[in-house]
């Protein structure tokens, strides 16, 4: 008879995080803060979406985050994927809290 594989009942699920922040660009999240947001996502190494309206899209694709038409003022949900979530999460939301047309 052939052994069964053991299968570990503890192993940890995957820590998910989601944070809601309001965006803080006078103009909203176009091309220079999109691509600062989007750049920082992709180096978190971890996934991370992002969500306007019920709408979500990959957080280090500037096409999808350009695509959700984010305003001054809009709330948006970040969701991160990973042992690093809470850091990356805030790392994002200082960015998306700061005013880069006011620069």
């Amino acid at each position: 008879m052939a052994e069964q594989p053991v299968v570990d009942q503890l192993a940890a699920e995957p820590v998910v995080v989601e944070k809601r922040v309001v965006i803080a660009s006078a103009h909203g999240l176009h091309a220079r803060p999109a691509s600062l947001f989007t750049q920082a996502a992709s180096r978190s190494g971890i996934p991370v979406q992002i969500a306007k309206a019920g709408k979500s899209v990959n957080a280090a694709s500037i096409l999808g985050v350009i695509s959700l038409g984010i305003e001054h003022d809009d709330e948006v949900l970040l969701t991160a994927t990973g042992d690093n979530a809470h850091e990356v999460l805030a790392e994002l939301v200082s960015l998306l809290s700061t005013d880069f047309d006011a620069e």
